[in-house]
């Protein structure tokens, strides 16, 4: 096979024909990298290489540009390839490129998580975790941001019971309000035997002020 023809398409990016026949996009970069040049001749599996080369280049700088916008996990990253690229290896080599230089990294990303969900919203245990594994970060590492919380998720639970759920807990024989408020809160992420312990004390709390 022979470049017959080498050009600028447009900004950094040349078209080289092979063959009078077939038009390959590639960036100045590989252009080169691989010293392409008209006339030059070239066997299947150079071109197999320089195409790939142009591939993984395009990939990695549209990962540059998403990481741009916010961060993603190893997972989410070779998800979002794959939809664009369609190849197992090409996408798995970016995302091995992007991890060795650090740009990304699921414990930073899962710390940051971990974070925004106990702090921000006030997420239980059990439901910060599930947020944090949908971003693809794995249950152990997970696990491990989250245990610096072990004490916070008690004190958020009180938190969000004494701000944001007083007006519907302030007759503690008011059994359908009360079980309404634990099943929010259940679904917040928190265990049961902590709210009803949480529960309890409110009013007893309330009980003594009154007093």
């Amino acid at each position: 096979m022979e470049i017959t023809d080498l050009k600028k398409y447009k900004g950094t990016t040349y078209e080289a024909e092979i063959d009078n026949q077939r038009k390959i996009y590639l960036h100045i970069d590989i252009i080169t990298d691989f010293g392409i040049a008209k006339g030059m001749t070239l066997e299947r599996e150079q071109l197999k290489k320089i195409i790939y080369a142009s591939n993984f280049r395009r990939a990695y700088q549209y990962s540059l540009y998403c990481l741009d916008y916010r961060d993603y996990s190893a997972e989410e990253i070779y998800e979002k390839l794959m939809k664009t690229y369609k190849n197992e290896k090409l996408c798995l080599d970016v995302v091995r490129k992007l991890a060795r230089a650090d740009i990304i990294n699921d414990k930073r990303y899962a710390e940051k998580l971990a974070r925004r969900y106990v702090e921000s919203k006030k997420y239980g245990l059990k439901r910060a975790r599930r947020e944090i594994m949908l971003k693809g970060i794995d249950e152990d590492t997970a696990d491990e941001m989250l245990a610096r919380y072990d004490e916070v998720f008690y004190e958020n639970l009180v938190y969000l019971i004494e701000s944001k759920y007083c007006r519907q807990l302030r007759d503690k024989n008011d059994r359908k309000e009360i079980e309404k408020v634990k099943g929010i809160l259940f679904r917040y992420g928190y265990g049961f035997d902590d709210i009803n312990r949480a529960v309890r004390e409110y009013f007893e709390n309330a009980d003594l002020s009154e007093d």
